[in-house]
């Protein structure tokens, strides 16, 4: 993790942002006031020139802040930025590739399985999502669900922070955090709305309420 964090710190709430109603530099400035420790912009549909503008946008809000700036698939973006993180799915280009670009700039990886689990803990990155642990349409071609037990045995065997991500709503929150998950990322409940604020504070008061 960064300096604001140890490997095992609760990160609680990790926003990605996907689409969203509200303005970029808007959702940046309320995870900022919420404390959100995780801020991940993955926009795979805009130009190279729009997404450098608003990560550049996002990492003005965020510089100096409790709130790192997380990258999606782009280590020229990450670079060009100065992000605090760079995130990798199980299509991008390899963690050790990705290196000579970023250099030792902290790397999170996206698992969908067990095996691919344990793959990438053994490349030591900063934290690893997992899921989707439940169906999920917030992808073009969504990974099969690996529910709630795998999500456990990952838990178990991770070193590093685990993102549980994928078709978490508030109705299947709690089966989320009764698997052991301490840190949660809800896209659509929280990019498919203006009332960003109320929720964010909802989950994040859910979150402490059932880990502490």
């Amino acid at each position: 993790m960064s300096d604001k964090d140890s490997t095992n710190q609760h990160i609680g709430l990790y926003i990605i942002i996907t689409q969203p109603q509200l303005p970029y530099t808007t959702i940046a400035e309320k995870c900022v006031k919420n404390n959100i420790k995780m801020m991940q912009l993955r926009e795979k549909h805009l130009s190279d020139r729009a997404l450098l503008k608003i990560a550049r946008n996002l990492r003005a809000v965020t510089r100096g802040t409790h709130t790192n700036l997380v990258i999606n698939d782009r280590p020229d973006i990450a670079m060009l930025c100065e992000a605090d993180y760079l995130h990798l799915g199980q299509d991008d280009i390899r963690m050790e590739d990705a290196r000579k670009v970023v250099g030792e700039m902290k790397i999170g990886l996206s698992t969908h399985s067990r095996e691919q689990a344990r793959e990438a803990l053994k490349q030591n990155p900063a934290y690893i999502g997992f899921g989707p642990v439940f169906p999920t349409n917030a992808k073009v071609r969504p990974d099969t669900p690996v529910g709630t037990q795998l999500l456990k045995e990952v838990l178990e065997m991770a070193d590093v922070p685990v993102i549980a991500i994928g078709g978490i709503f508030p109705e299947n929150l709690n089966e989320v955090l009764s698997a052991g998950a301490q840190n949660i990322a809800m896209v659509r409940h929280l990019m498919q709305t203006r009332d960003f604020d109320l929720r964010v504070q909802e989950i994040q008061k859910w979150i402490k309420r059932e880990i502490f």
